[in-house]
């Protein structure tokens, strides 16, 4: 393709990304995957190019763009070189019209960034939250050390800031390699790494893993238990728990799953109540922490959103307490970085249950905030995430 026709790709993706965005459908990734599947011609550097340039622009706009090539007009402001392949060549864009309008830039909506401010994260840390994300791995240690896969590896990496992460170049295909297909590692950030290591899941315990998804979170605690004692893995999303037993059979990792029905979820948790030494709650939030991934998530907030994820929150929260036993503990994490999906949830969760107190996070990153403790882009190196340990009396 020439670089026009890379550009008119570009805009037509990003047509299909802002029209899901306005009606919550498929994610940008998702798009993109199914827009080259049908155009199997393009060959892997036009992929590339085509999906960079895509990328770029969501990144540009905060505001959700009228249409893709007002997106793409965002970057071409002042930016002669792309300007330029606006030539009405064949397969590329029509000239750029002088009344045309692009896109409107920044972080993100106004009420966003106003929410991100109130939160306590300044100018450049918002920034930060748009940069081209690094791909980071978890070593599996109930298979191999990081040493030995680091000496097994086909490229260079470099050890992260959590003792099992290892981290490479974004977009590494390390996915593709037989290590991955050997259960050697698993594609992990290393905020979220760190996440799992607060919870302190030790061998011999009973570990409940309750909002699991496919199980990443809960593949780290298994090794972190050595596979021994047990390890529940509980979500509300049939199609995600079920990933989870092909992924853990790679790891070598001994795991149940529970499957959850929303707003029923203490009919298949009553087995477990009061037994648990410690309950991990990766709660359902709205992803502020994850733009570097998925930069158009943040088109599809509302402030009616953050209320429902903030609501979702305390009741996983309520569940979680009715599984510890006395003198248990659990581990709050959301990836999100506004305070109400963070420090005020648990606060509030303090004010309900005064009984229970956090304990402080010791960690190689991140700061405390609040009564739990933040990792960001900007300050860390890492998605952002917030998490508070939290023991009963």
């Amino acid at each position: 393709m020439n670089p026009a026709a890379r550009v008119q790709a570009a805009i037509d993706i990003l047509d299909e990304v802002i029209a899901a965005a306005r009606r919550q459908g498929a994610s940008a990734d998702r798009i993109a995957a199914e827009w080259f599947r049908q155009r199997r011609f393009v060959g892997s550097k036009d992929r590339r190019a085509i999906r960079d340039l895509a990328w770029d622009a969501i990144r540009a706009c905060g505001d959700i763009p009228a249409d893709g090539r007002a997106a793409i007009l965002r970057l071409a402001s002042g930016n002669a070189d792309l300007s330029a392949l606006f030539d009405g060549s064949r397969y590329g864009p029509a000239p750029i019209d002088p009344s045309e309008r692009p896109a409107s830039g920044g972080v993100a909506p106004g009420w966003l960034v106003r929410r991100l401010t109130q939160s306590g994260l300044d100018e450049r840390e918002q920034a930060a939250l748009l940069d081209r994300a690094p791909l980071d791995l978890r070593v599996n240690r109930l298979k191999v050390t990081r040493d030995a896969l680091l000496a097994r590896l086909p490229v260079a990496a470099e050890p992260g800031p959590v003792p099992d992460s290892l981290r490479l170049a974004s977009g590494t295909p390390a996915e593709s390699w037989p290590e991955f297909a050997e259960g050697l590692f698993e594609v992990q950030d290393a905020g979220s790494q760190l996440a799992c290591t607060a919870l302190h899941a030790q061998p011999g315990e009973t570990v409940i893993d309750l909002c699991a998804g496919a199980g990443g979170k809960t593949l780290a605690l298994a090794a972190a238990m050595e596979n021994r004692g047990r390890l529940v893995a509980c979500d509300i999303d049939r199609a995600r728990l079920s990933r989870l037993p092909e992924r853990a059979a790679r790891a070598g990792a001994t795991v149940e799953t529970c499957l959850l029905d929303a707003g029923r979820e203490r009919e298949a948790l009553r087995g477990f109540a009061g037994k648990a030494d410690a309950v991990l709650v990766d709660a359902p939030c709205s992803g502020t922490g994850t733009w570097r991934r998925n930069p158009e998530a943040r088109w599809r907030l509302t402030p009616e959103t953050i209320v429902r994820y903030a609501r979702a929150q305390a009741h996983v929260l309520d569940l979680a307490v009715e599984l510890v036993r006395p003198g248990g503990r659990i581990t709050f994490i959301t990836c999100s970085l506004l305070d109400e999906e963070g420090a005020d949830a648990v606060g509030a969760f303090l004010a309900r249950y005064p009984g229970w107190r956090t304990v402080p996070v010791d960690a190689p990153i991140g700061r405390g905030h609040g009564p739990g403790w933040r990792l960001t882009p900007g300050h860390d190196g890492t998605d952002g995430f917030y998490f508070a340990n939290l023991v009963a009396a």
